[in-house]
């Protein structure tokens, strides 16, 4: 937790851009029958029923203090399509930059092993290089900045029947651009001080004989 905290502290560095990534599954469903057109002044109605086309699964990367934000959907969300957003990541939208330091969850598919099954070991160790990974501790996502920008899309954008992939996509682009044309940067106020009053519990009792 303090390494993440620390983390937060750092000033803003465009060579050493600070960047949260989550993921978030996301199933598909579609109409079972035609929605009633809503009358003036009534909400729209929808039957009960509806039908399952799948689930995707949702990439949303955030610069706190670049006031950005990037959304990708892709079929899964295994070793090789991280390490593809990766390459992404570093090739495409930080081209410039020395070193990207990436927040995340320490699920299994976030490690720099899953580069190696991706791409040529040069390739690979080429973006390992340039990653410098900080991960969340566990029971501790709420310290992962991009949760938040997730929580948001899905109450902005997602919370209603998305029948395909391609509605998908066009839905979470729009509030891309959107969110990052009228949101400001995030102010992280909680700091590594805080944390010691706050979550003293959470600390181990130190035994002085």
């Amino acid at each position: 937790m303090e390494d993440i905290l620390d983390v937060y502290c750092r000033p803003y560095d465009e060579k050493f851009p600070i960047v949260c990534m989550d993921e978030q599954p996301r199933q598909l469903i579609g109409e079972a029958r035609p929605s009633l057109c809503p009358a003036p002044g009534r909400v729209a109605r929808e039957d009960f029923e509806y039908v399952r086309n799948g689930t995707v699964s949702i990439f949303l990367f955030t610069e706190p203090l670049g006031n950005w934000r990037k959304v990708n959907v892709r079929k899964r969300r295994t070793k090789l399509d991280w390490a593809h957003e990766m390459r992404e990541l570093l090739d495409k939208d930080y081209p410039d930059a020395e070193k990207g330091i990436l927040i995340c969850d320490n699920l299994n598919t976030h490690k720099t092993g899953s580069l190696y099954e991706a791409f040529a070991p040069e390739e690979a160790r080429r973006f390992a290089r340039r990653l410098e990974i900080h991960y969340t501790p566990k029971h501790g996502s709420w310290l992962n900045i991009a949760e938040i920008e997730l929580s948001a899309m899905t109450k902005q954008c997602l919370e209603r029947r998305i029948p395909s992939m391609v509605a998908l996509c066009y839905e979470v682009k729009k509030w891309e651009e959107e969110r990052n044309r009228t949101q400001t940067g995030v102010d992280w106020r909680f700091r590594t001080e805080d944390a010691r009053i706050k979550l003293k519990r959470l600390y181990p009792e130190i035994q002085l004989s």
